[in-house]
């Protein structure tokens, strides 16, 4: 892995990482956990911890929710979320999903190398690069000496 490599990771690979969903709980082991070794720099948005405390209720109690939450801001770069990035993501008629839509204005913004997604296809529009985690895995693999 790149230790020099800054990614965003999208909230449902962090979902897939902590309730354990298959069949996807490998790509998101494979995406979340250099990042937490620091073999890579891992970016999540602030409204992604926030997404994660709610969605999680239904699996995770608020100790566990508050402990893996504790953890992943000690282990991650979180950007944060002002007006103004709120305003732009809902001004800008390319984006028709809020919630992707302030992910890639998130990654753009902070000049990050990748955005790592379940859903390409909400982030067609995105000025960075985006990968499923099966194609970013297998490009990391592709380009690391």
């Amino acid at each position: 892995m790149m230790k020099d490599m800054e990614i965003l990771i999208d909230t449902n690979i962090v979902l897939d990482w902590i309730l354990e969903r298959e069949p996807f709980l490998q790509n998101a082991k494979n995406v979340m956990e250099p990042c937490i070794r620091g073999e890579m720099q891992g970016y999540l948005t602030a409204h992604t911890i926030l997404n994660i405390f709610y969605i999680a209720r239904k699996w995770k109690s608020i100790e566990d929710r508050k402990e893996i939450l504790l953890m992943l801001c000690q282990k991650f770069n979180i950007i944060g979320i002002d007006r103004q990035t709120i305003i732009d993501s809902l001004q800008n008629k390319k984006w028709d999903d809020l919630e992707d839509g302030l992910q890639m204005h998130c990654a753009f913004t902070e000049s990050l190398d990748y955005i790592i997604t379940r859903d390409p296809k909400g982030f067609v529009h995105s000025r960075v690069k985006t990968f499923s985690p099966t194609a970013f895995l297998e490009h990391v693999k592709d380009n690391t000496p």
